[in-house]
């Protein structure tokens, strides 16, 4: 963490995300209230932003169509978003390491097996892939979730297994089993815990990446669905206001770019900072 602070691009990164997290958590006492609460929606539909609606609430970010306000909406909205993105890694990372790890430990055809289930999943895809799952079940939070975790893993398990067959080959994983360890032992235990630098580098560039997708198919209404507030359905809900409201989608809009480049910075800090010095 001190070397990613150093470093200017894993700072800026780290700010943003730090940022967006507590605006998130903190959502309830830093916005006008519930974020689909509508009242008198004729005279506080598409308020310009900083304005204060005939009641009085002030709204920084102005209305939606439906009086709704923006920027109580992005606070909630986050939530959805950096909770999706952060979940569908999650399960990416976990499944990832054990099929890597287990085809990388292992012998004959059971890691042959592994890697070709891989390959065969790496080749499928992977939007196509999403429309078709979401569009065989109710879209839903959770089913974005489970669908971008499983449709991510790949990558994963192939880093693992290269990193996990590369780590088998040197001298403390020999001395580990020559002392009679079980390969699931060492597998655990000392290689895995090794083989972490580049997931976690992985993990931080997957995150942006889970937040546009399901930015994406919640803005096509495969995925979080109105009038739950998310990025992607706020942005879908703007999307033919941008002549006369265009703050309705600008503003998701930016938060979305803001984050996905925050990730992307976190990810090529952490990455220069796991390469060999010789390699810098």
């Amino acid at each position: 963490m001190t070397g990613l602070w150093r470093d200017r691009r894993g700072r800026l990164g780290t700010v943003v995300l730090i940022l967006a997290a507590l605006v998130a958590l903190a959502a309830p006492r830093v916005t006008n209230g519930h974020p689909d609460r509508q009242a008198d929606v004729a005279r506080t539909r598409f308020l310009p932003p900083l304005a204060t609606d005939v009641h009085g609430d002030w709204h920084p970010l102005g209305t939606d169509r439906f009086g709704r306000d923006v920027w109580t909406r992005l606070a909630y909205g986050a939530r959805i978003s950096l909770g999706v993105g952060a979940l569908a890694v999650a399960i990416s990372v976990s499944l990832g390491c054990l099929v890597g790890g287990a085809a990388g430990a292992s012998r004959g055809w059971l890691s042959h097996g592994l890697m070709a289930a891989t390959d065969f999943a790496l080749a499928l895809p992977r939007v196509v892939l999403l429309l078709l799952l979401a569009a065989l079940w109710r879209p839903s939070a959770v089913l974005v979730i489970v669908v971008l975790g499983l449709t991510g893993w790949m990558s994963i398990a192939r880093l693992v297994y290269g990193e996990v067959r590369s780590l088998a080959a040197r001298g403390f994983a020999e001395s580990a089993w020559a002392l009679g360890a079980t390969r699931g032992r060492v597998l655990w235990r000392h290689l895995i815990p090794n083989a972490l630098t580049p997931v976690i580098v992985a993990a931080a560039l997957g995150v942006g990446n889970a937040i546009l997708l399901e930015a994406g198919l919640s803005y096509l209404g495969l995925g979080v669905q109105a009038p739950t507030a998310s990025w992607g359905t706020m942005i879908a809900s703007g999307a033919d206001t941008l002549v006369n409201a265009p703050w309705v989608a600008a503003a998701p809009s930016l938060a979305l770019v803001l984050v996905v480049i925050a990730c992307t910075l976190v990810g090529d800090a952490l990455r220069d900072r796991a390469a060999p010095a010789a390699t810098r």
